[in-house]
């Protein structure tokens, strides 16, 4: 037994070391300035300094990028939480026909490649004339089948006791779902909230697509563009400067709330 939990502290460790390993480089490159062959290695060669930050900084509108980041995945974020209460409310409480088949059809939605959505959702933001805006990049991801699926299993856990007490107050389903349901549910809306802040920060391919304008583009589209100019000199310090003012964010909200991350995960019941 004490093998098998050696081998599997061992494997964890090592995975550990895989995955930090990239991160690490990068952090160190970013504070180094010199030759390309340097900056390469790990081997101190010097005084850290913040130098290639103030390029990376210079080369591109980052501050413009981060505000669209931002705009995008707080809009994002706030409309899923409105739809996804109510309708895993309806899902989890409220009794219609064909209610099984319609929760049915929405987890069918957690089996689509995305990739297969890009061409109907691009042609339906043409036509309601939503191309090259945020609203438009943000409109696809206002229903999230998975939301859906976590707030009705989070309701549905919740004692209808509760519920039951607040109706014999007066209170209709809307002033439940406010006042009883949703507070009761904070550790699950905690946990889709850092799933979806987190994915939408990320989200590459579908603002590629839908935001052509320079002053539209996010951070992940505009750090593509900025590393095609920067690999052209082979200014890796500056590149991974410009890396890490990306993943820097989500890498310090993880650090600052990882404890209050992994308590919203175990009490939402993810793993």
């Amino acid at each position: 037994m004490r093998a098998d939990r050696a081998l599997g502290l061992a494997l964890t460790v090592a995975a550990a070391l895989f995955w930090a390993t990239p991160f690490a480089w990068m952090f160190v490159a970013s504070f180094r300035e010199g030759l390309p062959v340097d900056i390469a290695s790990l081997t101190p060669a010097g005084p850290f300094s913040f130098g290639n930050f103030a390029s990376a900084w210079a080369s591109g509108p980052f501050l413009i990028w981060y505000v669209n980041t931002i705009a995008m995945c707080g809009g994002i974020l706030l409309v899923q939480i409105f739809t996804v209460s109510l309708a895993g409310y309806a899902f989890a409480r409220l009794e219609f026909p064909g209610r099984e088949a319609v929760f049915a059809g929405f987890l069918a939605q957690l089996l689509l490649i995305p990739p297969l959505l890009l061409e109907p959702n691009l042609a339906t933001l043409v036509r309601l004339h939503l191309y090259d805006t945020l609203l438009g990049a943000m409109a696809p991801y206002f229903a999230s089948a998975f939301g859906v699926f976590l707030m009705r299993q989070t309701f549905r856990s919740i004692p209808i006791d509760f519920e039951e007490a607040a109706k014999i107050e007066g209170a209709g389903p809307l002033a439940i779902l406010w006042h009883v349901l949703l507070p009761m549910s904070r550790p699950a809306l905690a946990a889709f909230a850092i799933i979806s802040v987190t994915s939408h920060w990320n989200e590459f391919l579908w603002p590629l697509i839908v935001l052509s304008s320079p002053g539209h583009q996010v951070l992940t589209v505009g750090l593509a563009s900025f590393a095609s100019g920067v690999e052209a000199g082979s200014d890796w310090g500056v590149l991974a400067a410009g890396t890490l003012l990306v993943a820097g964010p989500l890498l310090l909200a993880f650090l600052a709330f990882q404890r209050r991350f992994v308590a919203s995960f175990v009490a939402s019941g993810l793993k």
